[in-house]
């Protein structure tokens, strides 16, 4: 499968190509592959990075270490979507509306600069999920190699730990507005909260993969894989002590475990 994608992001790259890059599994594996093949054949693929306070900074500097490392060029813009009061107020559509506003800008140096595709690294399953801005993708003519191609996310692990990238175990980092409940107002106090409560618990239970930090008003509600419950509890005390730091006022965990899109279930 690894040969098919590079097979396929060749024909693109000879008519110059944009990658939304964000650091995550399968925009990395995308960038890994561009990479090799701007070593193999004229013409030419960037990296365009959106730094927005909605995602960790952490993130975005990972993602800048390892573009260096493929010998891709990235460019890093920003933009902050909770100017877009579809986003602050939280809709269930806000998706759309942030990767419309986004994506166009991506669009607009795609063409400004005579790269024909703007590429991103929606996968096969994606495609099974509420994901409202992939309707958007699909206004603006991105291409998606990886669902073109039917991969889905366990074959982009398999193909990122064959190539040795550091993302082939990553886990999932969503855009930190899904840790708030839908038609409720995000700011980006709130924002920087979450994530700030959330990098001290990966500091504190370095070993627990999926972890999210829930927002219902002043609460935070933590979960974590089923099978880790019971260590979290164990350090409950501990735990409210560090969330209450950062300005929570109550501090539950959450006995269902770990969900992903819990609040797109509700």
């Amino acid at each position: 499968m690894l040969e098919k994608l590079e097979a396929y992001l060749q024909k693109l790259v000879a008519d110059g190509a944009v990658l939304a890059y964000s650091g995550g599994v399968d925009s990395t594996l995308l960038l890994a592959v561009l990479g090799q093949i701007k070593q193999k054949q004229a013409g030419k693929a960037v990296a365009l990075t959106m730094q927005t306070p909605l995602q960790d900074e952490r993130d975005t500097d990972d993602a800048a270490m390892f573009a260096g490392q493929a010998g891709m060029e990235q460019i890093v813009l920003t933009f902050n979507p909770l100017a877009l009061k579809e986003v602050c107020h939280n809709r269930k559509d806000r998706c759309y509306y942030c990767k419309k506003a986004i994506f166009v800008r991506f669009r607009e140096y795609a063409e400004a600069n005579g790269l024909k595709y703007l590429l991103d690294g929606t996968n096969a399953d994606d495609l099974q999920a509420y994901r409202p801005g992939i309707k958007a993708l699909r206004e603006l003519g991105v291409v998606s190699p990886l669902a073109e191609l039917g991969i889905g996310k366990a074959e982009v692990r398999q193909m990122s730990a064959a190539l040795g990238l550091p993302t082939a175990d990553k886990p999932a980092m969503p855009c930190l507005a899904t840790r708030f409940e839908y038609n409720t107002l995000i700011d980006t106090a709130a924002v920087r909260r979450v994530a700030q409560g959330e990098r001290t618990l990966r500091g504190m239970f370095p070993k627990v993969r999926d972890m999210r930090l829930r927002v219902h008003g002043n609460l935070a509600r933590l979960e974590v894989p089923p099978e880790n419950i019971v260590q979290a509890a164990a350090r409950a005390q501990e735990i409210a002590a560090a969330l209450e730091a950062c300005g929570f006022d109550y501090v539950t965990l959450d006995l269902q475990g770990f969900c992903s899109g819990s609040f797109d279930k509700r």
